[in-house]
């Protein structure tokens, strides 16, 4: 229903009040998680997983991922699913087991705050 003096453009999801507050605090959640990550936290946690993908987030062996520059998003993620055993590798759900969430979000961040570039051929 549009409303005298409303436009069908100010009922739009996008454009209503509500939805900007809504988004607003979905960014600002997810801006807090990623503040409280601790990047050199995450470094020191990550010496056992350098054996397979190197100090840097950089792999040493063929069949594990390089880390370094990952999204700290799709990093978390990755790990949670290991630790609960929803994604399923030999390795990676016994390391992945003990791993508290703020020890999960400190590995993502080392990783994700690691910079990588890529140049063409």
């Amino acid at each position: 229903m549009i409303l005298p003096g409303r436009s069908i453009a100010s009922d739009t999801p996008g454009n209503s009040p509500r939805w900007k507050v809504a988004a607003l605090a979905v960014m600002s959640l997810a801006s807090a998680a990623a503040f409280a990550a601790d990047p050199q936290a995450g470094r020191a946690k990550a010496a056992p997983c350098a054996v397979c993908h190197g100090e840097t987030g950089l792999s040493r062996v063929p069949n594990a991922p390089h880390l370094a520059g990952q999204p700290a998003l799709y990093v978390e993620e990755q790990l949670r699913n290991f630790r609960s055993g929803k994604r399923r590798h030999e390795v990676m759900n016994v390391v992945a087991k003990p791993l508290s969430d703020a020890d999960i979000d400190d590995l993502a961040a080392w990783y994700a705050s690691i910079r990588i570039e890529a140049a063409p051929p």
